[in-house]
This record gives structure tokens, C-alpha cells and sequence, in this order.
């Protein structure tokens, strides 16, 4: 079957897009994106060309920009052109040059996607990039010995999001073919032969040499990716099932329990559940950890946007934004905590200038018998304390009845709890067993400032 044939029946397949699609296509110049614009010349698809001048080669990165802006009036399309300082951008963002090219060229085609796409109205329009199998392999090689996840060896996806590869299932045979064939002319970055960079050094070195023990290892690989593929999807639904069955969606939170989540032993299941939150791999150990530490600690997400807080026998994913949440963390050094409708303030005073404080809005502890981080959450049922002046423990539910609150009212209190006791129930009392004594010699002052607690 002649490419162009392939390549049309690849594409409704699989879904990609349609004739009546807009579409833009990232040129470099080279044979792979050049055969792709005559395929979809040939296929009759409506397509633009976006080209990212890194300025990185001197006289050859201009001599690509004015090729692909020749291809742009061969056929008669629509070119745009970006010029980026990548060397300034890669220093001022400690990346590899690599990176931030990358970093750059998709951050920039997302807003040329976005664009057309406000232009154009309700007609779709996608990003197309000549990635082909032989990349994909290139790919999946890579990851495999930098180290990754099931997800790592089913290398690139056809489409993801804007994006699509509708060349990925051809080899760079195929494409080189097509180009002799079609007689097209297209341009040499010379940096594709330097094994300096890590996926030349994959293509010019590694596979050639594995290739002399095992001549079809591009078709094996080629194959492996489609069963990782399929493997992955079994393993998606059965993580999917678990995932259902232990996260407990609470508001924003997400609340596991810690001993069946534990029972798996699987650190693969605890880096499926909280990698969408921003934690890394190598977090879960700290999680694992955290599973035998006590109630009221926590580890952060490396994007910082998220807590995993051990209370109790829970697990609690939080934003870290207390806005959002309803499990906060706080730390000895935090001296302002905003809730939805005021903040508590948080002050050390010695005992001449702090008493032990009557007024319902103001807690003051001893501080020798607070340990941090301390826990601020809304009051669940089952909860108790020892209100200050009593020596007998009560349930919150019961003191909120002698307190004659409405129900109104009952469902915007908070507690702030250290180490499953709660010391104060915000706006109502202390508990009994850190007030101040003769003895104090450092006071925690707690200030409720403006409005209620909600």
C-alpha cells in the first residue's frame, strides 16, 4: 500500500482529525516534518506551518527559517515564525538546552493552538508533529534506562490533548522513501549527528550496536510498545478499581485509610494515587513512613500545592491552600492562618503580659505543652476534650448541646488538634490540660480576628 494511502487510513483509524480540521504542522525543515506537509498537501487537509528559530546554529538556524518560509509559499499556507533566546532562557531556568527548547516550543504552540482555535470558533484544530516509530523507540530505550514507569515503555501517544503524530506507526524508512519518491527537498540540522545529546547517541550508537546481535530489534520494539500498551490499559482499570474503592472524596480532600492502603505492599499503588497531586516517586517512601509516624504529620508535594497529612488512621491529600481546605496544617513559624471569613493569629507571650483568657475568640496555652505541627480541621463526630475547667473528658456533640448551638452553627466549627487531642475548639474553649499554670513560662497565644468561623 503506497504511504499516502496508509497514511489517510492511519489517521480515520485512529481517529486523529478530518479534512475540515485546521491544522498547524511543526517544521524544522528536516525530511521528517517536510514529508509530512506533502502528505497532507497530497490528502488535501487544511494546514498552516509554525517554525521555532532557537538561534542556537548561527547561519544554519537562519537558513532553516528562510527554507521553511519558501515551503510556506510552495504551498501556499500560512507560515509563523517565533525566534527564541533559548541559551538565556535555559540559564535563567537552570535547564539544559534541551529542556528549555522544549519548554519553549510546546509553550508556544499551545498558544498558537489556542489562538486559531478563538479565531475559528466551534471548528477544531490540532498541532501536528512528525514524530515516527523509530523515534518512538528511540524513546522508550530512553526511558527505560533513565528509569521510569509502566508508562515510560508504551512511549509517545498518537494524540494527547493538541497534539497528534500521525506519522509515528512509519519508520524513518518509509519517510525517507516517500521523500526520494516525491523528489522533496528539505535541510540538515547538524546537530542530529553529534552524540553529544542524549537520543543521538541512542540512534547513532546504541541501537546500531544492539542491532548486530538483533537485526529486528526496531520491529520488536516496535511490538513491545504495542503490549506495554495494552498491558497499561489492564493495569489503569485495575488500579482504577482500587483507587475507587480506598479514595474517599471529601470537598477538596482526598482521604484514604492508612492500614488497607498499607495492606497492598504495592509501591506502585501509592505512587498511582498520589502522583496526580504533584508528588514524585520518590516521595513514597516519605509515605510510607509517614503510615507508621503519629497523627498531625505530613509531607508536601514537590509543587508544593498539596499536603499528605497522617490523622489518625487516615491518610488526608489537602491543598495546601487553607481556602480549600479543611484539614491545615500549622507550623511554629506561621504567625497568620486565613480561613474563609477571618484568620487566627498566632503569637508566643511570657506570662506577664499573657493571662489565662476568658473571652471566647482568644485561646491561650502553655506553650512547654504544645508540640508542632498542629492540626486545624473542622469537628467531626466522635470527637472529645476535657473543656477547660472540667476533669472529665466530653464529646463536642454533647458540649455543643449544653452550649445550645444550632445546627447552623455546629457545622462552622473548627478544632485545632495536636497529636489527636484537641486543645482548643476555635471560638468556644481551651482544653483543660494546656492551660496556663503558676508554672508557665511561655504562653501560645491563639487570636480569632474577624467574623466567624465558617
Amino acid at each position: 500500500m503506497l504511504l499516502i494511502q496508509s497514511f489517510v487510513n492511519n489517521i480515520k483509524k485512529a481517529n486523529l482529525f478530518s479534512p475540515k480540521d485546521k491544522l498547524i504542522i511543526a517544521v524544522s525543515g528536516g525530511i521528517d516534518s517536510i514529508v509530512l506537509c506533502e502528505l497532507c498537501y497530497q490528502s488535501k487537509f487544511d494546514f498552516s506551518i509554525a517554525h521555532c528559530n532557537f538561534q542556537l546554529r548561527g547561519e544554519e538556524s537562519e537558513r532553516d527559517e528562510k527554507f521553511v518560509k519558501e515551503l510556506g509559499e510552495k504551498y501556499s499556507v500560512e507560515v509563523f515564525i517565533k525566534r527564541f533566546d533559548t541559551e538565556k532562557y535555559a540559564a535563567e531556568n537552570k535547564l539544559s538546552i534541551q529542556e528549555a527548547a522544549r519548554e519553549l516550543r510546546y509553550s508556544w504552540f499551545e498558544e498558537l493552538i489556542t489562538n486559531k482555535q478563538l479565531a475559528i470558533g466551534n471548528e477544531k484544530s490540532w498541532l501536528l508533529t512528525a514524530h515516527h516509530s523509530d523515534d518512538n523507540t528511540e524513546t522508550v530505550l530512553m526511558n527505560f534506562f533513565r528509569g521510569t514507569g509502566l508508562h515510560g515503555l508504551t512511549g509517545m501517544p498518537v494524540k494527547t490533548a493538541y497534539i497528534r503524530r500521525p506519522l509515528l506507526n512509519f519508520s524513518r524508512e518509509d519517510i525517507v522513501y516517500f521523500a526520494k519518491e516525491n523528489n522533496l527537498p528539505f535541510v540538515e540540522d547538524s546537530s542530529n549527528s553529534s552524540t553529544k545529546y542524549t537520543r543521538n547517541f541512542f540512534r547513532h550508537e546504541i541501537i546500531p550496536a544492539i542491532s548486530k546481535k538483533y537485526p529486528q530489534v526496531k520491529e520488536n520494539l516496535k511490538d513491545n510498545i504495542k503490549r506495554f500498551k495494552e498491558i497499561e490499559s489492564l493495569y489503569q482499570f485495575s488500579v482504577g478499581a482500587i483507587k475507587k474503592k480506598l479514595c474517599k472524596k471529601k470537598g477538596k480532600e482526598v482521604h484514604i485509610p492508612v492500614k488497607q492502603l498499607m495492606l497492598f505492599n504495592n509501591k506502585a499503588l501509592i505512587y498511582e494515587i498520589i502522583s496526580e497531586y504533584g508528588f514524585s516517586e520518590g516521595q513514597v517512601d516519605e509515605v510510607i513512613k509517614l503510615s507508621e509516624s503519629e497523627s498531625g504529620r505530613y509531607i508536601q508535594s514537590t509543587n508544593n500545592n498539596f499536603h499528605i497529612i497522617k490523622h489518625r488512621h487516615w491518610f488526608i491529600i489537602s491543598p495546601a491552600l487553607p481556602q480549600q481546605s479543611e484539614n491545615i496544617i500549622i507550623e511554629k513559624e506561621m504567625v497568620n492562618v486565613q480561613l474563609p471569613t477571618g484568620s487566627l493569629q498566632f503569637s508566643f507571650v511570657s506570662p506577664v503580659k499573657g493571662q489565662q483568657s476568658t473571652a471566647n475568640y482568644i485561646a491561650t496555652l502553655d506553650a512547654k505543652e504544645i508540640t508542632f505541627p498542629l492540626l486545624l480541621r473542622k469537628w467531626k463526630t466522635g470527637d472529645y476534650f476535657y473543656p477547660l475547667g472540667m476533669t472529665k473528658k466530653k464529646k463536642l456533640a454533647r458540649f455543643f448541646i449544653d452550649q445550645k448551638l444550632s445546627k447552623t452553627e455546629k457545622e462552622k466549627v473548627w478544632v485545632i488538634e495536636m497529636n489527636k487531642k484537641i486543645i482548643w475548639v476555635v471560638g468556644h474553649r481551651i482544653d483543660e490540660r494546656f492551660k496556663i499554670t503558676d508554672q508557665t513560662k511561655e504562653i501560645l497565644k491563639i487570636s480569632f480576628i474577624s467574623g466567624q468561623i465558617e
